[in-house]
């Protein structure tokens, strides 16, 4: 029996991987780990986090494959105005469903809507106006360095081949999982963080929502 690892490709976003990033967003969604304790209506936090990417700026996004599977994806744009507009109705769109639903939904899922719409807003840090951005999750067994630098290398390249000038990127970080530091590797620079104070009760370190930069010089190479 062959104890060879998997082939590990980048690659750009296609049409047929749209389920595939869906089902990863779910089962990454809670600290890299399935949302499904935090949140259980998966179609929901799927569409929130990734609709936009795979249907309206798909040429923006790439897929880390391994083995011929999906195993982690970069979704980015570089339409700001464009995105806030979609997102402007599409979330009235969900708002509206998730209250439908809300009746039927357990404990847990009541408190991270409640926690949305009371305080999530409040812990958004700041980020650069009409800058292009990105946000990815890989799967645990494909996490590391050697496999986020070729996924963002690659983003990277076709934002300078499109004349952008920034771009920055906003995720989850704590520093067992994913500091700073990390990012300061590949040239971002911290523009804020905040706390998430969700996880307060369900992790035993702080975790943040943090904002990271960088500029689009002649040389992006990470």
């Amino acid at each position: 029996m062959s104890s060879e690892k998997p082939i590990t490709t980048s690659r750009k976003y296609r049409p047929q991987d749209r389920e595939a990033v869906r089902r990863l967003c779910c089962e990454t969604g809670f600290l890299g780990k399935p949302i499904d304790p935090v949140f259980e209506d998966r179609e929901i936090f799927a569409d929130y986090l990734t609709s936009y990417y795979t249907d309206c700026e798909p040429e923006s996004s790439f897929v880390l494959e391994s083995g011929g599977e999906v195993k982690g994806y970069l979704l980015g744009s570089r339409l700001p105005r464009q995105q806030g507009r979609y997102n402007f109705w599409h979330n009235i769109r969900l708002f509206c469903k998730g209250m439908l639903r809300y009746p039927g939904y357990n404990r847990a899922t009541k408190d991270y809507i409640r926690w949305i719409l009371g305080n999530s807003w409040k812990e958004v840090p700041a980020q650069p106006r009409n800058a292009a951005h990105f946000h990815f999750n890989l799967l645990p067994e494909v996490q590391g360095l050697p496999n986020v630098r070729p996924l963002l290398q690659m983003y990277l390249d076709y934002l300078q081949e499109k004349g952008e000038k920034q771009v920055f990127g906003q995720m989850v970080t704590f520093e067992t999982r994913r500091g700073a530091k990390a990012f300061e590797r590949f040239g971002f620079r911290v523009l804020e963080k905040k706390e998430i104070t969700k996880y307060r009760r369900l992790h035993p370190e702080p975790v943040y929502l943090t904002t990271v930069l960088k500029e689009l010089d002649d040389n992006i190479r990470i």
